[in-house]
């Protein structure tokens, strides 16, 4: 079952990444971002008052555990490394392709892996190591074909920024891995709909302050918004996505490590939006690259099994 919510949820991540390059074009980041977490909040916030008022969603799925500042604060930090995983991600995807953004996503597992064997001197196996080199040589290949387009890997700022947000995403996966497991394995063992539901909420607060501070001030000389209905599409596919995700590392003999390589499987159908939809260039060369991501992510997915 874990398996199938894991598939389910790269689906709707790849959708998502495809509304928000639509949402993005020719757009102001910062009120796209908080309209997506206002309206990503608004999905979540029934489920936390009608938890927190009565017992109609007692022993469902969509139940919100209460806790107090002691567990909040866990949130709190969750929804700043996401947020600030989700900043840089944003201007760095307005700015390029989908077609190169998507792979470089996709090396989230190798960099969750690399972290685990800083963080919690994990071993790894031959498998392991080989899909890190995989994925390595396909970042070397995919700057190749970036150059065909006029972006220079070393130099272009966006291409440093999808870096960062992909290792902020990484930090985020371990993070998971810390709030979810069960305190007899060294975890938090937090309630899933607890974190969900108000790390969305938390993230709002945070983008209604960026948004006040930073960009009204100077918005008549920057980037106007516009509004686009794809703005709602990007909430709401990610609500979904990460709803399954959660839900799926919730279920007993759930792999965290698993789970998030399935999760980049997203790549695959951002890489057919930006052929299809956004008429993206030298194809070819990228579905090349891509083909060495996923085959990396078979490999690590054969090591941790």
């Amino acid at each position: 079952m874990w398996l199938i919510l894991a598939f389910l949820s790269a689906a709707l991540l790849g959708c998502y990444d495809s509304f928000k390059k639509e949402a993005l074009n020719g757009n102001a980041v910062i009120p796209v971002l908080f309209l997506n977490t206002l309206f990503s909040s608004l999905v979540f916030l029934p489920f936390i008052v009608l938890s927190a008022t009565g017992h109609a969603l007692d022993g469902t799925i969509f139940h919100v555990a209460s806790g107090g500042w002691e567990v909040h604060r866990y949130v709190v930090l969750k929804a700043l490394i996401v947020l600030s995983s989700w900043v840089l991600g944003y201007f760095g995807m307005k700015h390029l392709p989908l077609t190169i953004v998507g792979p470089i996503n996709a090396t989230r597992p190798v960099m969750v892996l690399v972290g685990a064997l800083l963080v919690f001197g994990e071993r790894l196996n031959l498998w392991q190591w080989a899909g890190v080199g995989l994925a390595v040589f396909s970042f070397l290949m995919l700057s190749r074909s970036g150059k065909k387009e006029g972006i220079d890997f070393r130099r272009d700022h966006w291409i440093w920024m999808i870096v960062g947000a992909a290792a902020l995403g990484a930090v985020s996966g371990l993070y998971d891995k810390f709030l979810m497991a069960p305190a007899e394995s060294g975890g938090l063992g937090l309630d899933r709909m607890l974190v969900q539901s108000w790390y969305t909420i938390y993230q709002c607060l945070m983008m209604l302050g960026m948004l006040w501070l930073l960009w009204w001030p100077k918005h008549e000389h920057t980037t106007p918004f516009r509004w686009h209905w794809s703005i709602i599409g990007v909430s709401l596919f990610l609500s979904a996505a990460d709803f399954m995700y959660f839900y799926s590392l919730s279920l007993p003999d759930a792999m965290v490590s698993i789970v998030s390589m399935i999760r980049r499987g997203s790549v695959v159908v951002s890489f057919l939006f930006g052929a299809a939809f956004f008429h993206e260039r030298n194809l070819k060369a990228k579905a090349v690259d891509l083909a060495l991501v996923l085959l990396g992510m078979v490999f690590l997915a054969i090591g941790s099994s």
